[in-house]
This record gives C-alpha cells, structure tokens and sequence, in this order.
C-alpha cells in the first residue's frame, strides 16, 4: 500500500482542518500524524529565549496510505487546494506515485 507524508507549516487548528480533509476522501485507508521527532535546539537560559521572533508557525507531519494511485492524486489535490485556501504551507515528503 503505497504512503504519503504530508509536512505542514502552520497551526494545529490548520493542521487538524487537513486531517479532517483527509478522513473525508473516500479510499484513504489510513491518516495518522507523525509525532515531532526532530530535537530543538533552542537554548532555555538564552537571553533570547521565548521572544515573538523566535516563534513561528508549528510543523506537523501527517502520514496517509492510499490503495491506488487515483486516491493518491486526489488526496494530494485536495490538500493543495485546502492548503491554498488555509494560507498554509505543505511539503510532500515521500511520493510512491510520482
């Protein structure tokens, strides 16, 4: 069964808005967000530490499988138009189809 990984720059409510998306496409099998694996390196005592500058947008990464390769299309399709829609940014990190 082919997987797709979506990586999302935005907000947790954008983020949820997407996996709601993709629950809804007929023939995805499977929608599951991937838990932050990446280490911050952000120093705690910096003096810089916690300034609006140094937050941005959060980043999730949602994992899809689709049975065949019409449902992979669509759901990239429509997370394209909803991330347009939503003003987010999406990556798709790994794509068996293409």
């Amino acid at each position: 069964m082919p997987q797709l990984r979506i990586r999302i720059t935005g907000s947790d409510d954008d983020a949820r808005a997407i996996g709601n998306l993709l629950t809804s496409i007929d023939g995805v099998e499977h929608v599951e967000e991937i838990s932050d694996l990446m280490p911050h390196m952000d120093d705690p005592d910096s003096s810089s530490a916690g300034l609006p500058d140094d937050q941005g947008p959060g980043m999730q990464v949602i994992e899809i499988d689709t049975p065949n390769a019409s449902t992979h299309a669509k759901v990239r399709d429509a997370v394209r138009a909803l991330a347009d829609n939503l003003d987010v940014m999406v990556e798709f990190e790994s794509d068996e189809y293409e």
